[in-house]
């Protein structure tokens, strides 16, 4: 059964940094797409960056781009998300995810790669204050 499990939420000020941690379990970890979503109360879910682990290529939504970085640690099946800088907008509760979950975020060929899974964390929260 695969496992997302989400850490690293809280509460920081504005122009502060917090890193997420998913961490996978209950499959082989080689090829797949690892990514996060997020959610603030009263909007849509929105992706927010992903990783494909097979070769490390990365992709971000605009509003996160130069601030947030995701990456990986193959040895301990570990996706991380990097955010600096943050802003009040960011708070939201943030999700992992992998494969199909992300296809709506990742580019359309990286799909037919990333089709062996589809999961979800439990979400952790991120509070940005002014």
């Amino acid at each position: 059964q695969v496992q997302l499990v989400e850490s690293g939420g809280g509460s920081v000020q504005a122009g502060g940094s917090l890193r997420l941690s998913c961490a996978a379990s209950g499959y082989t970890y080689s090829s797949n797409c690892m990514g996060w979503f997020r959610q603030a109360p009263g909007k849509e879910r929105e992706g927010v960056a992903a990783i494909y682990t097979g070769g490390g290529r990365t992709y971000y939504a605009d509003s996160v781009k130069g601030r947030f970085t995701i990456s990986q640690d193959n040895a301990k099946n570990t996706v991380y998300l990097q955010m600096n800088s943050l802003k009040p907008e960011d708070t939201a509760m943030y999700y992992c995810a992998a494969d199909r979950a992300l296809r709506s975020f990742v580019p359309p060929l990286l799909r037919i790669a990333c089709n062996a899974l589809d999961a979800w964390g439990q979400g952790t929260l991120v509070t940005v204050s002014s």
